[in-house]
């Protein structure tokens, strides 16, 4: 009798081990964690925008986006002020001009900057590294290199190098926290 109850044991065993597991049902457990069930991969677009270099191919052009950091960045740095520059692109991308027009020091020179690039069909900012702060007159100042790029109201391609100055107020007794911020000051 121990003979034919170990082959049976056995023979069940074994047919449960080529089976599907079908998900068991938590019987009144609400401590139990369900889990979502994996969904397919995303999709990953591989193109670059006209006049960007195709994958592979080395340009001389600036980066799109600065390097994520690594914690928290000290806003009195040239990383803070090339972040500025990246919030602004992707604010004129979307054409959002009365908030990119915030990012500069004189909302003048804003709304000249935001005149040529309106009737743009599309304008893109590709962002090069920020250079070493520069001081001068109780202010320091970060050169970042950009290219603007898209296209123009009558659909022609465009690009156009140009360098943003940020200015920001040294932390000096009677400067307000605005001052103090990183702000376009002008586009060379």
């Amino acid at each position: 009798m121990k003979l034919y109850v170990s082959i049976g044991l056995m023979a069940a065993v074994l047919g449960a081990c080529g089976q599907e597991r079908q998900p068991q049902q938590a019987a009144n457990d609400t401590s139990a964690p369900v889990l979502p069930a994996p969904g397919p991969t995303p999709a990953v677009a591989n193109s670059s925008p006209e006049g960007a270099p195709a994958a592979g191919e080395r340009s001389a052009a600036p980066k799109t986006s600065l390097p994520e950091p690594n914690g928290p960045i000290d806003p009195k740095t040239a990383e803070a002020a090339g972040q500025v520059v990246q919030h602004y692109g992707v604010l004129i991308e979307q054409k959002r001009w009365d908030d990119a027009a915030k990012l500069w020091g004189s909302s003048d020179l804003a709304a000249q900057f935001d005149a040529k690039l309106k009737p743009n069909k599309e304008t893109h900012l590709e962002i090069g590294d920020p250079g070493s702060p520069e001081g001068a007159a109780g202010s320091i100042y970060v050169s970042v290199p950009v290219a603007l790029y898209g296209r123009d109201a009558e659909g022609k391609p465009f690009r156009a190098k140009r360098t943003i100055v940020l200015r920001r107020v040294n932390d000096v007794p009677g400067s307000t926290e605005a001052q103090r911020r990183w702000h376009i000051e002008r586009l060379d």
